[in-house]
């Protein structure tokens, strides 16, 4: 007798290698299997790098990336398409004009400029490239503090302007903007939250859908073992909407993803600077979430939930 064939959801990440294992394309695919989601890969660069920084960069020529794309998508589908690493302008041009002609599902676009040890990873004319033809196309956006410093032109020094930067990065075209809140000074994060939970310290990443913000709140870890997390919380973003969650479903499991990664990681001894998360932790999705004022995780094992504000 013949089986049932069981479809299973996919996800591409457009992405450069990290030959350390903890971010790039690496980390986007050990995330994609932690959400059992299929990941298949474009390859954009080939870096050498570890823990402490990076030694190398090569950048793919655009006609063999688009070839990857191609490939993937002629045959195997994507249900979400996470864009990390792109290196130069033409290769931003050529896989946004290539996914806007062949693909019409959601895009989660991290805009990866600089490593973890300062490195630049992204040229500059690649800037203007990425806002022009990239933003348009994403669903979500999920630049850092330094990052979205770097696109928008203005410093951030408060909740405030970090909120007010989200809100100029999505009038460039994307449908939502996530400023990731990990290079944010412990005092705004007492300006900021309520008073009942000022007395303990939280990680803190901010959504703007084009109307409304809404703040993402899971307890702080103190760790040095933060090497990829944006990689890894970008395609975590990516897998929930493979996986068919709504953008807030889907941010909110990213966020407690990341969370449990870095936690998972705490006591690890791997590599002599920044280590990787442990992406092996599996996400507990959080579902029903909607637009409101904040999310915050008070349980992680249990998942649970409460809107507050």
């Amino acid at each position: 007798m013949r089986q049932m064939q069981q479809r299973v959801a996919r996800a591409l990440t457009i992405a450069g290698s990290d030959s350390g294992g903890g971010a790039g394309i690496q980390a986007d695919l050990k995330t994609f299997a932690a959400f059992e989601i299929y990941g298949a890969s474009a390859l954009t660069a080939v870096t050498a790098q570890n823990t402490v920084g990076v030694q190398q960069v090569q950048v793919l020529d655009e006609t063999l990336v688009l070839q990857q794309i191609d490939s993937v998508l002629n045959d195997i589908g994507a249900d979400a398409v996470k864009i990390g690493m792109l290196g130069t302008a033409s290769v931003t041009t050529a896989v946004a004009q290539r996914l806007s002609s062949v693909y019409q599902g959601p895009v989660v676009l991290d805009p990866v400029m600089v490593a973890k040890g300062g490195e630049s990873l992204l040229k500059e004319d690649a800037v203007a490239a990425v806002i022009e033809h990239l933003f348009p196309q994403a669903a979500v956006v999920t630049p850092n503090i330094p990052e979205a410093e770097h696109l928008t032109g203005s410093s951030i020094r408060s909740w405030d302007e970090c909120a007010k930067a989200a809100a100029v990065l999505s009038r460039l075209g994307a449908s939502a903007v996530i400023l990731k809140g990990g290079h944010a000074s412990a005092a705004w994060t007492r300006d900021t939250l309520p008073k009942e939970l000022q007395k303990e310290a939280f990680a803190i990443d901010v959504l703007f859908d084009g109307s409304r913000f809404t703040y993402f709140v899971t307890p702080h870890v103190e760790s040095q073992k933060t090497h990829g997390t944006g990689c890894t919380f970008s395609s975590a973003v990516a897998g929930g909407l493979a996986a068919g969650l709504n953008l807030y479903e889907a941010v909110g499991t990213a966020k407690q993803f990341i969370y449990e990664a870095i936690l998972g990681a705490a006591t690890w001894s791997v590599g002599h600077g920044h280590g990787p998360t442990d992406h092996s932790v599996r996400p507990s999705f959080a579902r029903g979430l909607t637009a409101g004022q904040w999310y915050l995780l008070k349980d992680v094992e249990r998942s649970n939930w409460e809107v507050i504000g």
